[in-house]
């Protein structure tokens, strides 16, 4: 029997409204969760044509699906799954064509689904578990008759052949969704040893992330000041006195408790280590995660916040290199300080639903950028006053130094004060010749921060 995937109606809506404009096809992406028994599809976003493909739509017009530009959707989902909370993924794909469904669309699907996932599974610091569903949807619609065929694929097996699912609507789907906020203290030291000068620098900072990300895995999960068995219904305890459970959402606040390094597997004393330069990532960040309310675990929910708090830290170090990379600086004197900002996070409501997207605001981004953003990418109008800024910005400098050796165990146990607020000192240190580059990146105001020299 095929997966079952229960869909927003207005879902439904979107897709029926879309309109080829004399092109072949549409293709786009579906948003959602997975879960044991069902998956749940809460969104659908058309990929933007490329400027050149609307200069050439007369002859795209007699375009068969072969020439569909898988490079171009990928890129498209790699933004998109930077927009999305802890516990949503992109799910799968779909395609509006006035073609018939046949061999050409179920290849040009297959090929499009594989590919998605591909990318987005390249940027991630964690990696999905062996009983998590590993079927992502692909979805045939005719523009002429609305016709639709629902497929999925085991995107583990490579050889995997297309199997049939139901595709269901209803009404309201995410209006009871569960959300858990936390605010998680980040304090990494990444050492960049001698051995791998030949790295780019992002390459470096993301291995250094992947040990970090072990230490988030490993946590202990608090929610609303509880250890909860990992089995257990979350909303376990959050029932009405008659024994009806409550319509209104429900939010859950988080704490994450992280191992220290020292334990029975590693020496306490410090490691020295021949260095390049190093990187420092230092403050808090505002998590998110959202998860069904029908019968929801809580090991289920202490993933999903797990992987926001992974995906929020690995993609705003991300976007600042290439942020560094599209708006390359002149190399700088000894002693000379250039200002910088990590971009921070600004969540959005999807209309009808109690949950959120989010996207990341450089600082002289404006609010109408931030909107017009959301509504390229996710093809869905937003208001101004709907956005949300999670976190606050404050000045971010760097400065030129010499630097040739970092201790592994080199780091500031000091934590923000109350009230929290959001801070994300980055600290890039790289040695090439004699010149080493320093970078502090803070993400809100009212904190003191200081960055050391090594």
């Amino acid at each position: 029997m095929g997966r079952t995937y229960i869909v927003e109606e207005t879902v439904g809506q979107y897709l029926s409204n879309i309109n080829l404009q004399g092109k072949t096809f549409v293709s786009g992406l579906l948003i959602g969760q997975c879960s044991s028994q069902k998956d749940y599809i809460i969104l659908a976003t058309r990929t933007p044509p490329k400027e050149e493909q609307n200069e050439n739509l007369k002859h795209q017009q007699k375009a068969k699906l072969d020439n569909l530009d898988e490079e171009w959707a990928t890129e498209h989902a790699n933004q998109v799954s930077r927009m999305l909370p802890g516990g949503l993924l992109v799910l799968g794909v779909f395609i509006i064509t006035t073609l018939e469904m046949g061999n050409d669309c179920q290849n040009a699907l297959r090929r499009l689904v594989f590919a998605v996932e591909k990318s987005m599974n390249k940027r991630r610091l964690w990696n999905f578990t062996e009983e998590e569903i590993s079927e992502r949807v692909t979805l045939y619609i005719c523009s002429s008759t609305k016709k639709i065929f629902c497929r999925t694929y085991d995107i583990c097996d490579p050889k995997s052949s297309a199997k049939p699912a139901d595709w269901k609507y209803q009404n309201g789907l995410s209006t009871s969704w569960l959300s858990l906020e936390c605010i998680v203290h980040v304090n990494i030291h990444i050492p960049l040893s001698t051995t791998s000068v030949s790295y780019t620098l992002e390459k470096n900072t993301k291995n250094g992330l992947a040990r970090w990300a072990k230490q988030i895995e490993n946590g202990v999960y608090l929610i609303n000041g509880q250890v909860k068995d990992e089995d257990g219904d979350l909303l376990e305890g959050q029932k009405k006195s008659r024994g009806n459970v409550q319509a209104t959402s429900h939010s859950f606040d988080v704490k994450v408790l992280t191992q220290l390094l020292l334990n029975s597997d590693h020496r306490s004393t410090a490691t020295v280590q021949i260095c390049s330069g190093s990187v420092n990532l230092k403050g808090a960040v505002k998590c998110r995660a959202y998860i069904h309310s029908n019968k929801p675990k809580v090991k289920d929910a202490v993933q999903a916040m797990k992987r926001d708090i992974l995906n929020t830290v690995a993609d705003r170090c991300e976007m600042l290199f290439e942020d560094l990379l599209l708006n390359e600086i002149p190399e700088k004197k000894d002693s000379e300080k250039e200002f910088h900002i990590l971009p921070h996070r600004v969540f959005v409501p999807i209309p009808g639903s109690t949950v959120m997207l989010c996207d990341y605001k450089f600082g002289d981004e404006s609010a109408e950028e931030m909107r017009d953003h959301f509504i390229e990418m996710l093809d869905h109008m937003i208001q101004i006053e709907d956005l949300e800024i999670a976190e606050e910005i404050n000045t971010a400098c760097m400065s030129y130094s010499v630097n040739t050796e970092a201790s592994l165990d080199n780091t500031d146990d000091e934590q923000p004060k109350q009230p929290i607020k959001a801070t994300v000192i980055l600290k890039i240190q790289q040695n090439i010749g004699v010149i080493a580059a320093v970078a502090v990146a803070v993400l809100a105001a009212g904190i003191s921060f200081h960055y050391f020299s090594d």
